[in-house]
């Protein structure tokens, strides 16, 4: 309730010249106790502004209110008279009082906050190994595994996620139909035997995955041949059976044998099979490469040591080098391939301790990548042989051998201008514990990805693992994706260094609203950008009055509409619309490496019954024939990025009834929305 308000007189003081005066914006400057049962009092201060300067208006108004609750007050001026005020009360308990109001009305970006980041990669892991997420039994019908992969995109969509990593070959075995290694026991139950009907689960996954908006990363384990010892239950295509000189036993399983050149071209064949066959979105390797030491436990190349080490080599820097080799050929191949394709990688966190080298982090870490495991992940980012990296920080904020904000920070400066995701152990909220109990206090994930956002320019988005551990929400913390962080929707991140042309905007842009209904088509341009790329799916912003036209907030993005067939005319339905009210549409058209179109703009009032309006599409350049790719070197360097065509100004065109063009001028959407 509010209390009765007196009218207020304040003086006001103008020039001489008597020009016509605006309000300037309204600063509620004060919120204090009123000393009676929760009673808060407001002070607003306004001003006047002129061609001869502001004069100020001061002191406000002041008014009583019971509810402890953020307050704004709007004042309306006509001809230089404050005629009364009146309260608007926003539900942003416990937030620190102060506000700013547009006019004529406060500003809905004012009341909401700072926007969220537009562009984030959010994505969690779907771990097959041992049927961790995915599927739940082995040898389950098409039909149920479908099932079962359909929920987990679902719970990852309604978490606010746009990317999918999927483990497809997790034992030297496959989730897809291959003629270098057999089908994977964790699919079918027996490794070797082919699903039910034919099936090839990895069109299905990858499908699904892009009728959600979703980008599909094709995980691959590069190494591991086996899980375990028991030789007799691989089938006869699997690379141990057919060749058992690659591979050394290690730990109770099987391991490829990185240095020998025969294996580092199986694999990368078999990588590439994938790349070439499949519309995969990006390759992806996980942390397991030399295997993880163990008391008492000896990895045993040396004969490949002796014979495949022409330049003479200590043991450790010849191991870092027959990864690297991998890393280098591989993105090579890709690039080669598919050069919309991304590789990455997701390694240990740690990449060496301060204490052993001065390059590294102020961590405690006991297994560094580097010295550990040969993965030498710095590198490979300074040589530009992946587009991104996402270090596992799986330790919480607390851990005080490796602190997750210390680790963050190293990362921050040892990107080199890739792209950093940050794998975040999200299944450590499933486990009880005792060495990182930080991890079950439900504030630990939010914390750790407002830290990330605290790097703007060098974080580009967080992996969960795993899958399960989003879809079970453990302390609730799915649910604080979707209600608070994620709330909004973001696009993946460009990479300006594989692409940074964008598409053309669409053509035909047209809006029919009906009551409750505007429903936009539009025409995709068939005119490919100079880079041969056509868009891949369309992202369509609606603005109210009163909110800052710009399609750099996601909170204004109304849908993300993905065809399934390219070219084919686009529509998307807002059924949200509130008749009478005023809007205004932006459209843009995506390319299949995120590189957004400027957009195409239409209005509407919303006065009539039904209203028809068509936008003719900015103009953009006449592309230029592509460029073939030239062979990639082995120490690539970053592509300047390319031109951006300058956004002409939209003809609109508004028609009602048999579509009869108006005159242009600066009318109600002018001032409305802020147009010349």
């Amino acid at each position: 309730m509010l209390s009765p308000i007196a009218p207020v007189k304040t003086p006001l003081t103008r020039s001489k010249t008597r020009p016509k005066p605006k309000l300037c914006p309204l600063f509620l400057q004060s919120l204090r106790n009123y000393g009676c049962e929760g009673f808060f009092a407001v002070n607003v201060e306004a001003s006047l502004a002129s061609a001869a300067g502001p004069t100020a208006a001061s002191p406000g108004p002041t008014a009583v209110t019971c509810r402890p609750v953020v307050a704004a007050c709007l004042l309306l001026m006509r001809h230089f008279i404050l005629v009364h005020c009146f309260w608007l009360a926003v539900s942003l308990l416990s937030y620190p009082i102060a506000g700013r109001a547009q006019s004529p009305a406060p500003g809905v970006n004012e009341i909401e906050g700072p926007a969220p980041p537009k562009r984030e990669l959010r994505a969690f892991w779907i771990a097959t190994v041992a049927n961790i997420d995915w599927p739940n039994q082995r040898g389950e019908a098409p039909e149920q595994y479908r099932r079962e992969y359909r929920r987990l995109l679902e719970a990852g969509q309604r978490a606010g996620l746009n990317a999918v990593f999927v483990q497809i070959r997790p034992v030297s075995d496959a989730f897809y139909k291959s003629d270098l290694e057999p089908w994977s026991k964790y699919l079918t139950g027996r490794q070797g035997k082919a699903p039910a009907d034919g099936d090839d689960p990895l069109l299905f996954l990858i499908s699904e995955a892009h009728r959600r908006g979703m980008e599909f990363h094709a995980w691959f384990n590069p190494y591991r041949a086996t899980m375990d010892t028991a030789t007799r239950s691989l089938a006869p295509l699997h690379p141990l059976k057919r060749h058992p000189e690659w591979f050394i036993r290690y730990s109770n399983q099987y391991l490829y044998n990185p240095g020998l050149p025969a294996v580092r071209n199986h694999i990368k064949r078999v990588i590439m099979d994938v790349v070439r066959r499949y519309d995969i979105d990006g390759v992806h390797f996980d942390d397991y490469f030399y295997p993880y030491p163990e008391p008492g436990k000896v990895f045993h190349d040396e004969q490949a040591f002796r014979e495949q080490n022409p330049d003479s080599l200590k043991l450790a820097d010849w191991r870092r080098q027959n990864v690297n080799t991998l890393i280098r050929d591989l993105h090579d191949s890709i690039r080669l391939a598919k050069r919309w394709v991304k590789f990455g990688i997701s390694p240990f966190g740690v990449w060496m301790n301060k204490s052993a080298d001065p390059l590294g982090s102020d961590t405690r870490a006991g297994q560094p990548s580097y010295a550990n495991l040969y993965a030498d992940s710095r590198r490979w980012l300074q040589e530009g042989w992946i587009d991104y990296i996402a270090p596992q920080l799986y330790w919480s904020t607390q851990f005080r051998l490796v602190p997750y904000a210390t680790l963050l920070e190293w990362w921050t400066r040892n990107h080199f201008d890739r792209h950093l995701y940050i794998g975040h152990g999200t299944y450590r909220m499933l486990e009880s514990t005792r060495s990182d109990t930080a991890w079950r206090v439900a504030r630990e994930l939010p914390r750790q990805i407002r830290l990330n956002r605290a790097y703007p320019n060098d974080v580009q988005g967080s992996i969960f693992f795993s899958a399960k551990s989003l879809v079970t929400n453990p302390l609730h913390t799915t649910d604080s994706l979707r209600l608070d962080l994620y709330r909004a929707p973001a696009l993946v991140p460009v990479m300006p260094w594989l692409d940074s042309l964008a598409p053309r905007p669409v053509r035909e842009l047209v809006l029919k609203r009906t009551g409750h209904t505007a429903l936009l088509t539009w025409m995709p341009d068939l005119v490919p950008a100079a880079d041969g790329d056509l868009a891949a799916y369309y992202v369509i912003y609606r603005f109210e009055r009163g909110q800052v036209m710009r399609p750099d907030d996601p909170r204004r993005i109304l849908a993300v509409v993905r065809p399934t067939v390219l070219a084919l005319p686009g529509s998307f339905a807002d059924t949200l619309a509130l008749p009478g009210a005023a809007y205004a549409y932006y459209l843009t058209a995506v390319d299949r490496l995120h590189n957004e179109s400027v957009p195409v703009r239409i209005f509407s009032e919303g006065k009539l019954p039904v209203e028809v309006l068509a936008a003719a599409p900015p103009a953009v350049a006449v592309p230029k024939p592509p460029v073939a790719a030239a062979r990639p070197v082995p120490s690539p360097v970053a592509a300047s990025p390319h031109p951006q065509p300058h956004p002409a100004e939209e003809a609109i065109v508004k028609m009602k009834g048999k579509e009869k063009a108006k005159p242009r001028r600066r009318g109600f959407f002018a001032r409305l929305f802020g147009l010349k």
